[in-house]
């Protein structure tokens, strides 16, 4: 109950002081919604109704109080451009986001952790040559250049995959309807997983290269233990609270989406709402999106310290 209560008011702080960072930020923010430098077709009079109604003509700590009020009732506000609720804005666009970014994740653990622990086993070895140098592309690889290509190849030449968006112009029904969709992210996926799976594998590698050295290794080895009760009851079982660790952190990019890449290839998901918004400077969708990611990393952070308790007493002390 200590540590739940010190992890609780640890989460409350850091929001609180992200909360107040983010919305001094905002507000300080050149080229403002409702100054009119985005519409110069605006004039005062629509400026000074505009401000009166969004509450932007009290004092900036009556509007940071009255904001921290709705957001405690989960009321991020409503959009200056669509003048919708953002949490319903955000509604709309998170299905596509999570869903994109929980394969593409799931994808890419496996796939690194599978490629360290091979080219680890097969160190100085043709497979981890073949395996490290992959790593490396993928990891050097920008996303955006990768994106632009495949478009180029896969859809424009070959037309293997849409060019963009998440639906044909007329997607059937039923069944369909999910393929036509799996159809059209299947190319984004794979960029995602290619473009993160490369630092992953690497340090999944070098972890498990340190394994390796250990001394209970050794004496498993020559107690004639296979390398498949090896990797399953001794390299997995400490390979885990670092792939925690990381799983932890990676919680926020499930809805906070790729801002390139769902830019790139058209998807209507976070990403590109949060592109959109800071290009309009619809304040109220940047700050939502903005403090439940920073909500996730933070409760992200806090799962993966009480996974890691569970995994290992010894963290305790």
């Amino acid at each position: 109950m200590k540590y739940f209560f010190h992890s609780l008011l640890y989460t409350f702080l850091m929001l609180f002081l992200i909360s107040v960072l983010s919305f001094g930020a905002i507000h300080m923010a050149p080229n403002s919604f409702m100054g009119g430098e985005l519409n110069p077709n605006m004039t005062p009079e629509a400026i000074s109704q505009l401000r009166a109604v969004y509450g932007l003509d009290k004092p900036l700590l009556k509007q940071y109080a009255d904001w921290v009020d709705n957001l405690v009732t989960l009321n991020f506000g409503i959009s200056f451009v669509s003048g919708a609720q953002v949490s319903n804005v955000v509604a709309d666009r998170l299905p596509v986001t999570l869903w994109m970014n929980m394969i593409a994740l799931t994808l890419t653990f496996v796939l690194s952790l599978g490629m360290g622990i091979k080219a680890a086993l097969s160190y100085g070895k043709k497979t981890d040559t073949i395996i490290s140098q992959f790593s490396l592309l993928s990891f050097a690889m920008p996303s955006y250049y990768l994106a632009l290509v495949a478009m180029m190849v896969l859809s424009v030449a070959l037309g293997w995959f849409p060019i963009a968006g998440i639906h044909s112009l007329e997607p059937p029904e039923g069944i369909g309807y999910y393929s036509d969709m799996a159809w059209h992210l299947t190319l984004p996926i794979a960029v995602m997983v290619f473009v993160g799976v490369g630092s992953l594998a690497l340090y999944i590698r070098s972890l498990t290269i340190e394994i390796l050295k250990s001394d209970y290794i050794y004496f498993a080895r020559s107690r004639g233990i296979g390398e498949g009760k090896i990797i399953r009851y001794y390299i997995l079982p400490n390979l885990l609270p670092p792939i925690v660790t990381m799983l932890g952190l990676s919680l926020p990019g499930l809805i906070g989406g790729s801002v390139i890449l769902e830019s790139i290839f058209g998807i209507e998901g976070m990403g590109q709402l949060f592109y959109l918004s800071a290009m309009s400077r619809d304040y109220p969708v940047i700050m939502g999106i903005l403090m439940m990611s920073a909500f996730l990393a933070l409760i992200g952070n806090q799962i993966a310290d009480a996974v890691l308790l569970k995994l290992n007493p010894f963290v305790k002390r």
